[in-house]
């Protein structure tokens, strides 16, 4: 049999064939694959079906199960808000019911307040007509107008009383004057403890020692040209006298005499002494003095804790260190004055810091006051007003010598703080003369009063002591006597601190046994 190869020309033709077929054979195998695959796939759809219809199903029970159950839960809410609703309901019932109660029972108590107030009233015009009726009949029976009989009753009561009363008097003035001396003493001695300031007598001479008597005509110098030098450039007298190995400068002015005093220690340290050396070393005293008061000045605002005070103020300030009063050093003294009003300020509830201010400055005008006419204390306040101090500052030191009337509290505390500084022991010295003098004004102006019998002035004039007449001077009397006696001392006297008045009244009773 032939075969393809042995016909060549029928090559190509199976082989197209070949190809159809194959191409055939694809087509019927991939057909049935999606044959088989679709099936499947509506299979897994069915299925898929069926579990989608299975869930919906158990979603529709479970959505009704809970809708029931909410409903359920709804349903007795709605019974409990209904129960409250119900009870709430009773309750304002029974509370109007109540108010209702309370009404008609205020309208009850309303009437009868009604009534017996015009019950009272009524009783109220007859007891007015009835003391009316017997207060004329008795300014009939007494032949006297009520004016009259109270003024009568007034003064039997007074006269009967008078004695119970002059002693309730005196308690009660014993018991205030112990009470506000017990808090003033209190007030006091804590500022006073607080502050502690050395006090150093000065006195309007100054003694420079010398290493020899024979250096004393080296001052002098030729036909005394360097003393008269000297005295020129620093204003003071050089005293050069028979006092062994000393020399004596003497001028009211201190800083003055300080210059001089630091030129010629200079002056006999250095050896060399005509008047170019004199002016020089004048010169240079001055300087250092000048920055000694600087110095001086901001030490004592730094003591007190003054601050922002102006230059010149602070300058002034130190001039005070070489002022004395009744030797006494004035920048000492104004120092603790500063402390004192400050501490008692505090104490008693007042502006520490315009006390402590006014303290330290209370004395300023006392820096130039020998260049300027009038008091120091008004001095002092032209000055501060016109460097910027307040006006509170001023008013608290201007009155403290009463030049100006006492305008608040600072200013009675600074003129307290003054006095303390100036009357305690040591503090300043007082001619004896001045003494004896204050001492018998004191008894004088006590034997002036009518029912003294003898005055005595004790503990060095701060306190009097009065003698009365018994029968002239009751206890009441005698304690307006005591009053009387003060104020004319105010008045009439002036003296540092206070002076106490005592009025003893003394009765005796005096029988003999025969």
């Amino acid at each position: 049999m032939p075969t393809l190869f042995d016909m060549p020309w029928l090559l190509p033709a199976g082989m197209a064939g070949v190809a159809v077929l194959a191409v055939i054979i694809y087509h019927l195998i991939t057909v049935n694959g999606l044959r088989a695959r679709l099936c499947q796939i509506e299979q897994d759809a069915e299925e898929q079906s069926k579990r989608l219809e299975t869930e919906r199903r158990e979603l529709q029970v479970a959505a009704r199960e809970e809708t029931l159950k909410l409903r359920s839960q709804l349903e007795q809410e709605l019974h409990r808000e209904r129960a409250d609703l119900e009870r709430m309901r009773r309750r304002l019932e029974e509370r109007d019911d109540n108010l209702d109660k309370r009404k008609s029972e205020l309208e009850r108590q309303t009437q009868d307040l009604t009534r017996r107030d015009k019950d009272l009233t009524a009783a109220g015009d007859r007891i007015d007509g009835l003391v009316v009726e017997a207060q004329q009949r008795l300014e009939q029976v007494a032949e006297m107008t009520p004016d009259q009989a109270r003024e009568q009753l007034l003064a039997q009561v007074e006269e009967e009383f008078r004695p119970d009363l002059a002693k309730r008097i005196v308690g009660l003035e014993e018991e205030l004057h112990e009470e506000g001396e017990r808090r003033a003493r209190k007030i006091i001695s804590q500022a006073i403890q607080r502050c502690a300031v050395d006090q150093t007598a000065e006195t309007t001479v100054s003694v420079v020692p010398l290493p020899s008597d024979e250096i004393k005509g080296r001052i002098i110098g030729r036909e005394g040209r360097n003393i008269r030098a000297f005295e020129k450039l620093t204003g003071v007298d050089l005293i050069v006298d028979d006092t062994p190995e000393a020399v004596v400068i003497s001028s009211f002015d201190p800083v003055r005499r300080e210059v001089a005093r630091l030129a010629l220690e200079e002056l006999l340290t250095d050896g060399r002494i005509h008047p170019g050396r004199i002016e020089e070393l004048v010169d240079k005293s001055q300087q250092a003095v000048d920055e000694m008061i600087r110095e001086a000045g901001e030490h004592a605002t730094f003591e007190t804790g003054v601050t922002g005070m102006h230059p010149e103020l602070v300058r002034l300030l130190g001039k005070l260190r070489f002022r004395t009063s009744f030797g006494q050093n004035v920048l000492r003294h104004s120092i603790e004055v500063s402390h004192l009003a400050g501490a008692m300020s505090g104490e008693i509830g007042a502006r520490v810091n315009i006390a402590r201010r006014a303290g330290l400055l209370h004395d300023l005008g006392k820096a130039i006051d020998f260049e300027r006419e009038g008091p120091h204390a008004l001095i002092g306040a032209e000055i501060a007003t016109s460097r910027g101090e307040s006006k509170d500052v001023v008013e608290a030191f201007v009155s403290h010598h009463d030049d100006e009337p006492v305008k608040s509290v600072e200013g009675a505390l600074v003129q307290a703080a003054d006095a303390i500084s100036a009357a305690r022991p040591g503090a300043r010295r007082e001619a004896l003369e001045s003494y004896l003098k204050r001492l018998d004004e004191l008894e004088r102006i006590a034997s002036e009063f009518e029912g003294v019998e003898k005055s005595f002035a004790i503990q060095a004039g701060r306190e009097i002591r009065v003698m009365v007449k018994p029968e002239r001077i009751d206890d009441l009397a005698a304690h307006r006597l005591a009053r009387a006696m003060a104020s004319r001392i105010e008045g009439a006297m002036d003296y540092p601190g206070q002076i106490r008045v005592t009025v003893i009244r003394e009765t005796r009773a005096i029988e003999f046994a025969k």
